[in-house]
């Protein structure tokens, strides 16, 4: 109660005094000979005494802008930025009162070669057709800030809690440095190194595939892409970043990244060591790499496992120790012709979990309780090479390739012990494994993409190849003993080898054809051939006491495995390409022959399939104003059943659970609708995104399982009519500033319905799940004083069943947290990070709820060049890992190792060094 007293109070005092010693600004911008209104104009104001953004606005569709500002005693600049029109300035020697300015006539910037031309200067924000551009300098931020400090100042731009980053509601999921990759697009780890003072623009554009940004097509995705310029005089030097640390219990941490740049060539290296589950690289002002802190520089998902890039770490629960090195290389070569890229990572991680599990088993014929403990070591070892070239072979023709390699090496030590009972406590069977296990994976994957443009504007043709191939062989000793009460039947006590072999091949081939038939108007013929085969091969042999050695072929164990499949699909299609809508439609047809073989027991099973499904795609969007759109995306595709879905011969490899599969298994059919509309208004600075979308499966392939009396398994595969899954949701978000305050808050809703159909007994039940997860966030800070950040996400989940055991199941969490930062005193960082989370209806024996407290102290000396730091974490000693997960066959609670309260010290170094020459006077010659 005293802390929502204490968000009330907090919004109360920051909206009053926002309402303060204020005054309105308005007016109207058009075209000086035409009187056309001039939307998305940029207004704003400078001091006149040293060049400092005071406020800004943008005009709206009818040349109109209202907005208000504080106060002014001072003089001041009133500016006006269009992009084709010069530049407009007043000098107005101070605001005292509310202003109308009237109709403001812009004239349009006309120059000839050879003359010299006055260079503007740079308006906060610019919309430039599809690219929405902040200038970096408009926005202030603390001398040692990241990039990621500077894209929060940014309006429109949001940055959650994981590290998500969105612009107007749309997702970003690709971040370049000059229009390059910078270790990988996932991009944050510049977004979280790089410092905000070399950054020159913040560009924002639709995100688009190679094939589009070559062929000058529309982007058919609607997430977005935030392209970083660098400044042209940081564009030559060195700089980065080193941290050290120590602390109780044996934590420590260590990382480093360092830029060299010059020019078009840019060399990165990074590297990081430490065993506080963090991938070493968020180099966070406040908790540097502590786990749970900040840190989510990367992925982290809801199991605690992370990665970067598409690699992933430690495993998948637990403490993790890991050492990662990497560089990264950009350049341009002959003459802009070539412009190549890539990275190398060596990786290596060793993860300790112990997992407890507490599962009920819903049964028509009665629940079941399964409880179960185990304990796992893993070590992983990992290398991976990606690189990229663009070759422009003339102003027409371009070859792109994406050629990469990736190997990896796992030795994995497990020990277990599980039991189940019935509803009254009688035993049904237990468990005992002691398993180790060591993999190796190769996979080679390439990309190569080839465009030329023909004569007429938008006419081209496009060919494109990709293929993938990957081998994993990997090595089992298992000692497992069952044991089985109720039936009578025989325990099973198992010392045996294992040997698997999988290998896996794709190729997928496209050529393409656009022949414009208007201005905006497009015909797209495609045709694609794709071809995959996959074999997997085990081999068991059980342990000869007499040989001492794993020399019995056990053939009810080993079994050889081929599948192939090949399709062709040609596809037409029509592409409208208006200013302000832009969309396409494909349709065409998939013919598919889908072959599978098993040999098992000396018997050669064969499920050969053809078959001929329609294909389609489209998309629509629709620009209503420079801040406004609506898009929607739809498509029909056909999933294939695995080869282990389809072959119908038993694998009893568990013994626990016997898997057999099912000739007659058709397709699954899916059907994806998505749409959303997103609103931010620049004169307010505030924004609304709405979206909904959803999923219906047609011929969903489910599990079909049966238990007997000792609760072993049966497991095949069946076709359900159908299956759908909808959702709808909004966020809405809004900024306040006034001198050196800010006041930001933020609120979302996202509401979730699926149906779904299953086979338990080989009784068919129905269950029906709903989701609501509201959520809320506010930032209240003074300008490099202190900023603080509450929020608050809620989560309910309910499940109707029909035809099943049980009716209903509910459950909710609550997830607060309250984020400070400080800096003041001057030199002084102080963060705090406290959060509460509950879980309703857990079991018995797991932690409904928990606080986790983070703290962090440092201080900057030697130039600011050093940062000591103290932190602690998990400072109330209380954080867990328990968390339920219902589905509709079961319930489970399950609880792993997490990290727990230690004290680290740390010494962080900067590192900047950069040469070059800056531009003279604001004055440009044009040749």
């Amino acid at each position: 109660m005293f802390q929502k007293l204490a968000y009330f109070a907090l919004f109360l005092f920051s909206i009053f005094s926002f309402s303060q010693n204020t005054i309105s600004l308005k007016g109207k911008i058009i075209d000086k000979n035409t009187s056309v209104p001039l939307e998305s104009a940029t207004i704003y104001l400078k001091s006149v005494k040293d060049s400092t953004l005071i406020d800004y606005t943008i005009s709206d569709k009818n040349g109109n802008f209202t907005f208000k500002t504080k106060k002014m005693d001072n003089a001041i600049y009133f500016k006006i930025s269009y992009i084709g029109y010069i530049d407009y300035t007043e000098k107005i020697e101070n605001l005292k009162a509310d202003k109308d300015f009237g109709f403001i006539k812009l004239e349009e910037n006309v120059s000839s070669l050879k003359e010299v031309v006055i260079q503007s200067e740079a308006p906060p924000v610019t919309i430039k057709n599809d690219t929405l551009e902040f200038n970096a300098s408009s926005f202030k931020v603390r001398p040692d800030a990241n990039v990621e400090a500077l894209l929060k100042q940014l309006p429109g731009v949001e940055i959650d809690e994981e590290g998500k980053i969105t612009v107007n509601g749309k997702e970003v999921n690709n971040i370049l440095v000059n229009g390059k990759p910078f270790f990988g697009k996932d991009g944050k780890i510049a977004t979280q190194n790089l410092p905000a003072e070399i950054i020159s623009k913040v560009q924002v554009t639709d995100t688009k595939t190679k094939e589009e940004e070559l062929s000058g097509q529309n982007a058919t995705s609607d997430e977005k892409t935030i392209n970083l310029t660098i400044q042209e005089d940081k564009n030559k030097g060195v700089f980065g970043k080193a941290n050290v640390g120590y602390g109780t219990d044996e934590r420590y941490e260590s990382s480093m990244l360092f830029n060299y740049f010059k020019d078009t060539q840019k060399i990165s290296v990074l590297g990081s060591s430490n065993n506080v589950n963090s991938i070493g690289f968020s180099m966070d002002e406040i908790f540097d790499n502590m786990g749970g802190g900040r840190n989510n520089s990367i992925w982290v998902n809801d199991n605690g496992s992370f990665g970067i890039n598409g690699m992933q770490f430690g495993g998948n629960n637990g403490i993790t120790q890991s050492n990662m090195i990497g560089i990264n290389f950009a350049d341009e070569w002959a003459k802009k012709k070539i412009n190549p890229n890539g990275s190398y990572y060596y990786s290596n991680a060793e993860t300790n979990n112990n997992n407890r599990t507490n599962r009920i088993n819903l049964l028509p014929t009665g629940n079941t309780n399964t409880l179960a403990e185990s304990k796992t070591k893993s070590i992983t070892d990992g290398h991976n090479l990606g690189m990229d070239f663009e070759i422009k072979l003339d102003s027409t023709t371009t070859i792109y390739m994406s050629p990469s390699f990736a190997k990896s090496e796992i030795k994995n030590k497990n020990t277990g012990f599980d039991a189940t009972f019935d509803e009254t406590g009688n035993a049904l069977n237990e468990n005992t494994s002691d398993n180790n296990w060591s993999s190796q994976n190769n996979t080679f994957k390439n990309n190569i993409y080839f465009y030329r443009g023909l004569k007429k504007k938008g006419r081209g043709i496009s060919a494109s190849f990709e293929n993938e191939n990957s081998k994993n062989e990997s090595d089992l000793f298992t000692k497992t003993t069952t044991t089985f009460f109720q039936s009578g039947s025989s325990d099973d006590d198992r010392n045996q080898f294992r040997i698997d072999d999988s290998k896996k091949d794709s190729f997928r081939a496209e050529i393409g054809y656009n022949e414009p038939l208007r201005d905006s108007l497009v015909f797209n013929f495609e045709t694609t051939y794709s071809y995959k085969k996959s074999r997997d091969t085990r081999e068991t042999y059980d342990f000869d006491n007499g040989l001492n050695a794993y020399s019995n072929y056990n053939d009810l164990l080993s079994n050889d495995i081929v599948s192939t499949t090949s399709s062709v699909a040609p596809m037409v299609g029509i592409s409208i390409r208006k200013k302000k809508i832009r969309g396409s439609l494909s349709m065409g047809t998939e013919i598919i022959n889908f072959n599978n073989q098993s040999n098992y027991l000396s018997n050669t099973t064969t499920v050969n399939k053809n078959y001929m499904y329609p294909k389609m795609n489209g998309y629509l969007s629709i620009t209503l104003g420079k801040s406004k759109s609506f898009y929607t995306y739809y498509s029909y595709e056909v999933n294939l059943p695995s080869a282990n879905q389809i072959l119908p011969f038993q694998n009893l490899g568990n013994p626990l659970n016997t898997l057999i599969g099912n000739a007659d298994l058709k397709p699954n059919e899916n059907y994806s609708l998505y749409t959303n509309f997103n609103n931010y208004d620049y004169a307010t600075r505030s924004g609304f995104y709405a979206y909904a979308g959803g999923d219906y499966n047609v011929n969903q392939i489910v599990a079909s399982t049966t238990y007997d009396a000792d609760f072993k398994a049966t497991t095949t595969y069946q076709n359900v009519d159908r299956a759908y899954n909808t959702y709808v949701g909004f966020s809405l978000n809004k900024s306040l500033k006034k001198e050196k305050r800010t006041f930001k808050y933020g609120v979302g809703l996202q509401l979730g319905y699926n149906y779904d159909q299953g086979l338990t007994n080989a009784a068919l039940f129905e269950s029906k799940g709903l989701t609501l997860n509201p959520r809320a966030n506010m930032s209240w800070s003074i300008d490099e004083m202190i900023t603080i950040s509450p929020s608050y996400r809620y989560t309910y989940i309910t499940n109707d069943f029909t035809n099943y055991v049980i009716d209903n199941t509910k459950n909710f969490k609550h997830s607060a947290k309250l984020e400070i930062t400080s800096y003041w005193p001057k030199k002084v960082v102080l963060g705090s990070d406290f959060g509460y989370n509950y879980n309703s209806n857990i079991a018995d024996g797991f932690q409904k709820d928990f606080y986790l407290w983070n703290l962090s102290l440092g201080y900057n000396f030697f130039q600011d060049k050093l940062l000591a730091k103290v932190k602690v974490y998990d400072v109330l000693n209380q954080n867990i890992s328990a968390t339920r997960t219902i589905t509709p066959t079961a319930i489970t609670d399950m609880e792993n190792t997490v990290l727990q309260q230690y004290a680290m010290f740390s010494l962080t170094y900067k590192l900047e060094k950069f040469g070059g020459k800056k531009k003279d006077g604001g004055i440009m010659i044009i040749d």
